[in-house]
């Protein structure tokens, strides 16, 4: 056996020794930046200086729903306070399928060839059942990413109202100290509480398709009175007579509405944001938008309005949490429910009797 053995024609190379799988240094790195977190003072200097890397970390510091994660970030948020204000909030809203990311890119790149520094905050719809969101905005503006002015940041919405997430004004608090002067907030789509979006921006845009059907259903949602301009967009090809018709429909109802308290006449234009046509247009009414109201004082009145605005949500936000969040309130919150499911007492007696329990535990 033992001849058969030497006489063998295989036979088996050492070979080289290989390296490890893993980087050697990439745990000691890791546990490294593990423990020594960014400062309150290099956040602030980060976003100052507009390190893309600190904001990212720091808007996700503001969605973060951790309690110490909370607090860091209202303490870069006072410290950034004093450097914002100082760019032009615009809230682009849309139909799914009009083309909301399409257009961003087409006048994102034009607005940055102009010198402009860009922020897209980009709201991305959130599964109710999974919770989870794709973020799939940068891959449509592959263009405008690639772009060293602009910023884009998608965000889950995380079931909040209108598909706006609760932490995006300040996350333009954010941004605004970093140095961009044009932000973009996209939302999720149309509805009733699109009414958040216009809370918080300067410029509320709407994007229309012409040949979806008719073209003043608008008009029931309320959203045309909100809109300072409506863009018909894909108005190109077989479309463009279309976007034509459905702008003069739009203009007529117009013309229905009140005077807005701005002094400014909400417009309709017609564009293609894969032509390039008519974009820079609705940038220049944007531009002229901004120096009436600046020359009416109106744009520094409404940003007062809104930041009273958002100190009273703050604090409908707070004590919701603080409610469901109460170990009274939870043991009481399932069995009051059932009640109210078998006709055994009313929702407002239900509800009081919850209030109720709630201020009985807070003293």
């Amino acid at each position: 056996m033992e001849e058969k053995d030497a006489k063998s024609a295989l036979s088996v190379n050492s070979g080289v020794e290989q390296p490890p799988i893993v980087n050697p240094n990439a745990f000691a790195q890791f546990k490294r930046k593990k423990r020594n977190p960014l400062t309150l003072e290099e956040y602030v200097d980060g976003i100052r200086s507009g390190n893309r890397t600190i904001l990212s970390q720091a808007i996700t510091l503001i969605e973060s729903s951790l309690p110490e994660h909370n607090e860091l970030a209202q303490q870069i948020i006072e410290r950034c306070l004093p450097y914002t204000g100082n760019s032009v909030r615009i809230g682009i809203t849309g139909v799914p399928g009009v083309g909301k990311s399409t257009f961003i890119e087409a006048i994102g790149s034009q607005i940055t060839a102009l010198g402009h520094q860009l922020a897209v905050l980009a709201i991305d719809p959130s599964s109710e059942r999974s919770k989870g969101s794709i973020l799939g905005d940068k891959t449509r503006m592959e263009t405008l990413c690639a772009d060293p002015k602009a910023f884009i940041r998608p965000s889950p919405s995380a079931g909040s109202l209108g598909g706006v997430a609760r932490k995006t004004r300040e996350s333009i608090i954010l941004c605004e100290a970093a140095g961009f002067d044009v932000i973009f907030i996209e939302t999720v789509g149309v509805g009733q509480s699109e009414t958040a979006v216009h809370s918080m921006v300067d410029f509320f845009l709407l994007l229309m398709l012409a040949g979806a059907g008719d073209e003043l259903q608008g008009i029931k949602r309320g959203i045309m009175e909100m809109a300072d301009l409506i863009a018909i967009t894909k108005a190109d090809g077989a479309n463009a007579m279309k976007a034509k018709s459905a702008k003069i429909e739009y203009q007529s109802a117009l013309m229905l509405f009140p005077a807005t308290e701005s002094g400014w006449s909400p417009l309709v234009e017609t564009c293609s944001s894969v032509d390039k046509v008519g974009i820079m247009k609705i940038w220049e009414h944007i531009e002229s938008y901004t120096s009436l109201v600046k020359s009416n004082n109106f744009f520094y009145t409404r940003r007062k309005e809104q930041a009273k605005y958002w100190m009273i949500e703050a604090i409908n936000n707070s004590l919701m949490r603080n409610f469901y969040g109460n170990e009274a309130v939870k043991e009481n919150l399932e069995i009051l429910e059932e009640m109210v499911l078998e006709d055994k007492i009313s929702s407002f007696a239900a509800a009081k009797k919850l209030l109720s329990i709630y201020f009985s535990s807070q003293k």
